[in-house]
């Protein structure tokens, strides 16, 4: 092996490890780009968070006024939602089972 081939394989290299530097750059300032947005994301929640617990208490406090119950109102509404949430989930597993079946069917007629 002479210096010519050596030469050629450390430029190789060489070549190889910049490009693959330039990659990892790349990669650090999309890691800082992700987190400065994961830590905007973070603070948007927090102060959504905070005007909904101001709304809620705000609207308890009209719901006595009217002398409604609020607690109970909210409370009436969570269970329609997880109603409503476990009727969707069943629709969705039934035509999973629904496809697969079909599925089967359509093997066991190819066979």
């Amino acid at each position: 092996m002479g210096l010519g081939s050596t030469a050629k394989k450390i430029q190789s290299l060489s070549e190889r490890a910049e490009a693959m530097y330039k990659q990892v750059q790349q990669l650090q300032k999309r890691i800082i780009s992700l987190e400065e947005e994961m830590d905007e994301t973070h603070d948007t929640v927090n102060r959504m968070d905070h005007q909904l617990t101001e709304q809620r208490a705000l609207l308890l406090a009209i719901a006595d006024e009217h002398d409604l119950d609020g607690e109970q109102i909210l409370a009436d509404a969570a269970i329609d939602e997880a109603e409503l949430e476990a009727e969707e989930s069943d629709t969705a597993a039934d035509e999973t089972t629904d496809e697969s079946a079909d599925a089967d069917a359509s093997d066991a007629t190819a066979k």
